[in-house]
């Protein structure tokens, strides 16, 4: 039986993470001693694991419960374990795409300020200097009497 900062050791989690796995009932093999101390045994320590992989693919505590869950059923609970990872993978597609957009957009930004700092372009991107160039962008530029 391993204690917690063995287990740490063993799993590259931090104590702080196998405690908080513990406490979301997400160890279901963890025991615990008359002085109500967490013991771990190897199959705990397969379980932390397999949480630290499903942590590093950004999947959510809730999410890796219910997967947990899933798995303690057996292996009729296979094709929803299926689908559940399916639909993360879909999320963090979806997320990656979302980041490609605001690298998209950053490097637009970064090439505005290179331009700027070259002296090719005024500092459109300073609020303060708007009003001195609204002429240059009057579809974008909020005005008080354009107020309905």
């Amino acid at each position: 039986m391993y204690t917690v900062k063995e287990a740490a050791q063993i799993t590259g989690l931090t104590e702080h993470a196998v405690r908080f796995y513990t406490d979301r009932g997400l160890v279901p093999s963890l025991r615990r001693n008359e002085h109500n101390i967490r013991l771990f045994d190897e199959e705990s320590i397969n379980w932390l694991h397999g949480i630290k992989c499903l942590k590093q693919s950004g999947m959510p505590i809730d999410v890796i419960k219910m997967y947990i869950d899933l798995c303690l059923e057996g292996d009729s609970t296979i094709p929803q374990r299926y689908t559940l990872m399916m639909e993360h993978k879909e999320a963090a597609l979806a997320k990656l795409e979302e980041a490609k957009q605001h690298v998209a957009h950053l490097e637009e930004k970064t090439a505005l300020y290179q331009a700027i700092l070259e002296n090719r372009s005024p500092d459109t991107t300073n609020p303060a200097n708007w009003d001195r160039i609204q002429h240059m962008h009057r579809d974008v530029f909020y005005r008080a009497s354009q107020r309905v």
